[in-house]
């Protein structure tokens, strides 16, 4: 069954996650995206262990951290100095819908495979550009990475133990929500173009979108005047909405209105909690903040993890385990949800790959897993065929 981008063409300049997140996800809908690599390959492929273990017992070129946002590509292995690699890479932008890429500002320019020369060439392109700062800026020629832009963006500040040094996310979010930006602002641009014909430049930076997902926090200071700090697996707005242990493992209890702690003090056995002005109203609570979460904590201390789900859980208020990656993926959930898939690779000692599932869930057009992430430059020959190479 054909995908919802079914029939179009992506001309993937992009390499490392943000822009491979964004076009992975265009494969998974359907589009044909050709992975344009460097001779020995997206840097990614190199990032490990851990690799998938070759038919000869050797790592083969597909890290796990390469595996995870580059299925459902065709691969092409160029050197992008030669001048016949860039005319054919030229004309190959002539029969796409997109182009993305991640290089430093007026970094393509060189061959003449930047925005200004492809668009005005081809005037219904959609062409993204993702870069650290962006396209304008005092800091247009700075590198950009996931750690600099967590860091520059603000979320490093806030994210950690309260006095602790300032801490990152555990994955590249940064560089996935910049990736899921770009499959939104292409779409967005392609609607234009159905209807007008007219091509466009989208400028996106990892900087930027960073300070985007700021959302609560953001506002917190711009409305009030004063930034956010640490404070660890609490919640800045909401009390009691964070981490707990409990006798054998750590809980989540997210109590979100009012209604849902005067419940979560009858299984406490502390109904007074919930009358008591201190603590009746979350503006009470937050106020209160630093007198009630020890009370808590004494509390679910000496009670079981499924103690507390199942006891929370029948008196609906949101509680859940604090999960290790493995309890997550191989959780009946996640395999009800197809979270994890599994794709053959013939070219591996098992001769499949395990990957993380797309969460889309289409009732007419769903998404496709057609091909594993590729070997470096496996579809050369096939998209460039004769190409001729400058030497």
């Amino acid at each position: 069954m054909p995908g919802p981008l079914d029939g179009l063409v992506v001309l993937d300049l992009s390499r490392i996650l943000a822009g491979p997140t964004c076009t992975q996800l265009m494969g998974d809908l359907g589009a044909e995206v050709i992975k344009i690599e460097n001779l020995s390959g997206d840097d990614t492929r190199a990032w490990g262990p851990p690799f998938a273990e070759g038919l000869d017992g050797t790592p083969t070129d597909l890290s796990a951290y390469f595996l995870s946002i580059n299925r459902n590509k065709k691969s092409v292995a160029v050197d992008l100095t030669d001048a016949g690699v860039q005319k054919a890479l030229h004309d190959l932008a002539g029969r796409a819908d997109v182009v993305i890429e991640n290089f430093k500002p007026g970094g393509l320019r060189a061959y003449g495979l930047d925005h200004e020369t492809l668009c005005a060439a081809y005037p219904g392109l959609v062409y993204c550009s993702i870069s650290g700062f962006g396209q304008t800026g005092p800091n247009r020629d700075k590198p950009g990475y996931d750690l600099m832009a967590q860091g520059f963006g603000g979320i490093m500040s806030i994210t950690g133990a309260a006095g602790d040094e300032p801490m990152k996310v555990g994955v590249g979010v940064a560089d996935v929500v910049c990736g899921l930006y770009a499959a939104t602002g292409i779409l967005a641009a392609l609607r234009h173009r159905d209807a007008t014909g007219e091509g466009q430049h989208i400028d996106l930076a990892l900087v930027d979108s960073t300070m985007s997902w700021l959302v609560n926090q953001g506002l917190n200071y711009l409305t009030s005047g004063i930034s956010p700090v640490r404070a660890g697996n609490a919640h800045p707005n909401i009390v009691p909405y964070q981490v707990f242990a409990t006798s054998d493992g750590y809980v989540i209890v997210a109590v979100g209105n009012d209604s849902q702690y005067a419940r979560f003090c009858d299984y406490l056995g502390q109904p007074g909690w919930a009358t008591d002005p201190r603590f009746a109203t979350n503006t009470a609570r937050l106020s209160n903040r630093d007198t009630l979460v020890p009370m808590i904590e004494a509390e679910l201390a000496q009670r079981t993890m499924q103690d507390v789900i199942d006891g929370l859980e029948a008196r609906r208020v949101p509680v859940g385990p604090v999960n290790t990656v493995q309890q997550a993926l191989e959780s009946d959930q996640a395999q009800a949800r197809g979270m994890t898939i599994t794709m053959p690779a013939p070219q591996t000692a098992e001769g499949h790959v395990r990957l993380l599932g797309n969460p889309l869930k289409f009732s007419r057009t769903p998404v496709s897993y057609r091909t594993a992430p590729p070997a470096t430059g496996a579809d050369t020959d096939e998209v460039l065929p004769g190409l001729d190479r400058d030497r």
